[in-house]
């Protein structure tokens, strides 16, 4: 049912508040309709982040239409990544070394993204297509033999695992490193969860330790080029130019980063979706093949895996009619794009079969910074479903989701489940 807004007031909404993000959910959803409906852009202020070395910023614009959000991800030009794409403001080689190339502007980012690209061509990931699917079986095999109980939890032993095992062997990572390179990810976008993350100098020392995990890989492949996408990048030319290690080592933790936890979140929330809508579990598997691409594409809308992006203004201008200055931080609000009223029918049913146009945000709403692995994201998220479906028709999710303590991953970290 869709959320009831009437108990809210926009002068109770702080979305910097960290404990609006870990409350219910269903306020949540009534606050972000508020905002949709409230014809001005709603200003909000910056919140010191415990024990950053940096203070708050100016404070920021939160866009929550479709339509905002969509006009502002294809204006590059008019809003940069540059200054930013997290909502705090640090200096721009730090921002470069935690967000690569979606903290950047052409002509740095054209040449970046070019060169990167490489590893993600039409036949770089057909390559993959093979291992995706066996390692989908693989993992479904795995928990039978490993859980006589038939009891799991999904996220660490179905969700997680397919994303993270897929992309470390697509980067040549030996499998002995997958545990430390799920660690590490887990404490990248976890700050601010006591679970993974408990000070801004642990979020410090492990970004380091894996951006020299990956200088070092880097190095390696260009010595010595191996069949994987780590290789195809560090000897990709573009102009006569090629990516420097330490390029390659922010990259990497970009590409790693959102390449494991996104992907399982839509995974997970996925998986709960099709517990809680048996109908449209019943219909997906009925007929597969007819209904996965709609289907992923429905996961990816309702789960909304990151939840906003910042961009800021490089000139006066407007969003919609309201006045936005030069240097105004504005930030996308995905989640609550995904849930518009004036674009998705009925948008708190989760519906399989659900027109892809027009299109969720979810993987950035088009535009220079669009999800370079979003191809990659939904073939996972097919094989993974496919494997269920013909293998393990009934599992079901059987608790309550442990929610990330995030504002910006829409994560699950543990969610139990169960089949027969």
């Amino acid at each position: 049912m869709p959320p009831n807004a009437a108990d809210i007031s926009l002068d109770q909404i702080d979305l910097s508040d960290l404990e609006f993000w870990a409350g219910p959910r269903d306020i949540r959803e009534a606050t972000f309709k508020l905002l949709r409906d409230t014809p001005e852009l709603q200003h909000f202020e910056e919140r010191v982040i415990e024990d950053s070395p940096f203070p708050p910023g100016a404070g920021y614009y939160a866009l929550t239409r479709h339509e905002d959000i969509w006009a502002v991800s294809r204006n590059a030009k008019l809003f940069c990544s540059g200054q930013g794409s997290n909502i705090g403001d640090l200096p721009q080689e730090m921002s470069e070394f935690f967000g690569s190339m979606i903290n950047m502007d052409d002509p740095k980012h054209y040449r970046l993204r070019s060169i990167v690209s490489k590893g993600f061509t039409p036949k770089e990931v057909a390559k993959v297509e093979a291992m995706v699917v066996s390692k989908a079986k693989l993992i479904v095999e795995r928990i039978q033999e490993q859980f006589a109980d038939k009891t799991c939890d999904f996220v660490e032993h179905v969700a997680a695992a397919l994303p993270l095992e897929i992309i470390c062997d697509m980067m040549g990572i030996p499998p002995e490193d997958y545990g430390q390179i799920f660690a590490w990810t887990n404490t990248i976008l976890g700050i601010g969860d006591p679970d993974f993350v408990t000070s801004y100098n642990d979020l410090m020392t492990h970004s380091l330790e894996m951006f020299t995990y990956a200088q070092a890989l880097g190095e390696s492949r260009r010595a010595d080029p191996q069949d994987d996408i780590t290789s195809a990048m560090m000897t990709a030319v573009v102009d006569g130019e090629e990516l420097t290690p330490q390029e390659f080592g922010s990259f990497f933790i970009l590409l790693v980063v959102a390449g494991n936890e996104t992907t399982r979140n839509a995974i997970s929330h996925g998986m709960k979706a099709l517990t809680d809508f048996p109908e449209q579990r019943e219909l997906l598997y009925g007929d597969f093949d007819t209904h996965a691409k709609t289907a992923m594409e429905e996961m990816v809308r309702w789960s909304t895996p990151v939840i906003h992006f910042r961009r800021t203004a490089t000139d006066d201008t407007d969003i919609n009619g309201f006045p936005v200055k030069a240097g105004d931080k504005v930030v996308m609000f995905y989640n609550s794009g995904n849930r518009d009223e004036r674009v998705f029918n009925d948008p708190h049913r989760f519906d399989i079969v659900r027109s892809m146009q027009p299109a969720q945000v979810g993987f950035g709403a088009g535009g220079s910074h669009f999800c370079l692995g979003a191809n990659l994201a939904r073939r996972e998220m097919t094989m993974m479903f496919d494997e269920i479906h013909r293998s393990l028709p009934s599992l079901r999710i059987t608790g309550e989701p442990a929610y990330l303590q995030s504002n910006f991953i829409n994560g699950i970290k543990r969610l139990d489940c169960a089949w027969v």
